[in-house]
C-alpha cells in the first residue's frame, strides 16, 4: 500500500485528518503576510504537503489510514509493511490466513467465500465433485439423476456422445443412455427382420405390432404365403394364423383345404 498523501496543489483544500492522515500542526500561520494573491497560496498548500509527508514518519501510519484495525484480531495494524488489504478489509498480515488450514495468504492467490479467504486447496474441497470423474465441478455443474456432473462427463453409457442439452433416458440400473441406444438396447425385436422396433429419426414414438406373442414391425406384418400386409382395421386384411404361421384369411382358407384334401386322400 502507497504511504503518498495524494493531495493536489490546486485541489481544494482538505484537512490531512479527513483524508486519513496524522493531524497537521495547527499552531503554524498557513500564510506568509509578505506574499498575496496566487503566491500565496501555492506557499500555503506547499506548507501542507510537506506537514503531510512529514506525518507519515508516525508509527502508527499504514497506508492511507491513520487508525486502522485488523479484521480477524480487532488489534490496530502498527508499522509500515506489518498489514495488507483484502476483500475491502485491512489484515495483519500474520492474520490474513486461510479460514480452513490457516495457510497465510499475503502474495499468494486466494478464493472468497461468504467474505472469508481460502487458499486454492481449500477453496476446491468446498465445490461439488463430478460423480463420474470425481474432479470439482469450477464452472457450470449440469445435474441429472440427482447426480452432479461436468457437462462433458454426462454422455451416454453406449456411445459416449454428450448428452449436454440433448434427451436422454435411463435404464434399470439407472445408467445414463441417449434414445437411440437405449431403443437399440432395449427395444423388442422384430420376429421376421430381427431390427429393434423403435421410431423413426426426429419421432419420439412408434408402433408395434404383437400377435402369437411374437413382435411385428408395422411393414413386417405380412402373410407368410402371399405377402399381403395384415392390419386388424382394415377389411379382408386381418390375421388368420394356423399351426403358428401368419396368414391372411384366403391364404389360410387354401391351407386349410390342402390339409382337408390330404386327409381325404389318407383315408
Amino acid at each position: 500500500m502507497s504511504n503518498k498523501s495524494g493531495y493536489s496543489l490546486y485541489g481544494p483544500y482538505t484537512s490531512p485528518r479527513a483524508r486519513g492522515l496524522a493531524p497537521a500542526p495547527t499552531n503554524q500561520p498557513l500564510l506568509n503576510p509578505d506574499k498575496v494573491g496566487k503566491e500565496a497560496e501555492v506557499d500555503a498548500l506547499t506548507n501542507l504537503l510537506v506537514q503531510s509527508m512529514d506525518s507519515t514518519n508516525d508509527p502508527e501510519f499504514f497506508g492511507a489510514y491513520d487508525s486502522c484495525i485488523c479484521t480477524r484480531c480487532g488489534e490496530k495494524v502498527v508499522g509500515e509493511g506489518t498489514g495488507c488489504t483484502a476483500m475491502e478489509h485491512v489484515y495483519h498480515i500474520k492474520c490474513f490466513v486461510c479460514i480452513v488450514c490457516h495457510l497465510q495468504l499475503q502474495g499468494k492467490p486466494f478464493y472468497a467465500l461468504d467474505s472469508k479467504p481460502y487458499c486454492e486447496d481449500c477453496y476446491l474441497n468446498t465445490l461439488e465433485k463430478c460423480c463420474v470423474c470425481t474432479k470439482p465441478i469450477l464452472d457450470r455443474i449440469l445435474r441429472a439423476t440427482g447426480k452432479p456432473y461436468h457437462p462433458q462427463c454426462f454422455t451416454c453409457v453406449v456411445c459416449n456422445k454428450s448428452l449436454d442439452g440433448i434427451p436422454f433416458t435411463v435404464d434399470a440400473s439407472n445408467q445414463i443412455h441417449c434414445i437411440d441406444d437405449f431403443h437399440k438396447k432395449f427395444a423388442p425385436r422384430c420376429t421376421v427382420c430381427k431390427e429393434p422396433i423403435m421410431p423413426e429419426p426426429g419421432k419420439d414414438e412408434t408402433v408395434r405390432v404383437v400377435a402369437l406373442d411374437r413382435s411385428f414391425h408395422v411393414n413386417c406384418y405380412k402373410c407368410e404365403d402371399c405377402g399381403l400386409v395384415l392390419s386388424s382395421e382394415a377389411e379382408g386384411r386381418g390375421c388368420y394364423p394356423l399351426d403358428g404361421h401368419v396368414l391372411c384369411k384366403s391364404c389360410n382358407a387354401r391351407r386349410v383345404q390342402a390339409i382337408t384334401s390330404k386327409v381325404t386322400t389318407d383315408l
